[in-house]
């Protein structure tokens, strides 16, 4: 699906998605990415959300973002306790959604000019 967007500034949004693939300003990603309004992480390991060891998450808590959206193309999930204790602990929001609803959320949270992290997982 494609989005529409028009970013007034340099921020970083999803520009569309479809299977196996983001679009994320001028750049199509195939991998899995941590990504913010100003920060872009293309060398995430984990191939879906239950993969995540905390060591990964590393550039997520250095943004200190408010909530991360956490999409999967693999349709809905929802991560073990013990991933969300790591979110939790640092006072981090998480959601878990499928990679479409992830993508609208994090443009919209970044338009809102909230601190958002997602992490999206398109294959």
């Amino acid at each position: 699906m494609r989005l529409t967007v028009t970013p007034s500034d340099t921020r970083l949004l999803i520009r569309g998605y479809a299977a196996g693939k983001l679009r994320i300003g001028d750049r199509e990603i195939t991998s899995s990415v941590v990504l913010s309004a100003t920060l872009l992480h293309t060398d995430l390991v984990p191939q879906q959300p239950a993969e995540l060891a905390e060591a990964d998450l590393a550039p997520v808590f250095a943004d200190q973002p408010e909530v991360v959206v956490i999409g999967w193309a693999g349709g809905q999930t929802f991560l073990p306790a013990a991933q969300r204790r790591w979110f939790l602990e640092r006072g981090i929001g998480i959601e878990v959604m499928e990679l479409g609803a992830a993508c609208r959320t994090y443009n919209v949270l970044v338009a809102d000019g909230r601190r958002v992290v997602a992490i999206l997982f398109p294959r």
